[in-house]
């Protein structure tokens, strides 16, 4: 379960900072508890960065339909 803090992340910072984490893990050299909550922490990233990006995926398809239904209204009363 993601925090509030995590809910409080813009899409930049949580991108960022799950690219350090993959960074880290990808380098190795850590006990096997702290790749583990690394892993974790990217988890808990990923879903803020997925978010996000549901939410701007709704609102660009809100948006180009409103813009759409506002072609077909001017269309259909001329």
């Amino acid at each position: 379960m993601t925090s509030k803090t995590d809910e409080a992340l813009g899409y930049e910072q949580a991108r960022d900072e799950l690219i350090e984490v993959v960074r880290r893990l990808e380098a190795g050299g850590t006990t096997l508890e702290e790749s583990l909550a690394l892993w974790e922490r990217g988890e808990e990233l990923a879903k803020v960065c997925r978010r996000w990006l549901d939410g701007a995926r709704a609102r660009l398809d809100a948006a180009l339909a409103e813009e759409k239904k506002a072609a077909d209204d001017n269309d259909g009363s001329e």
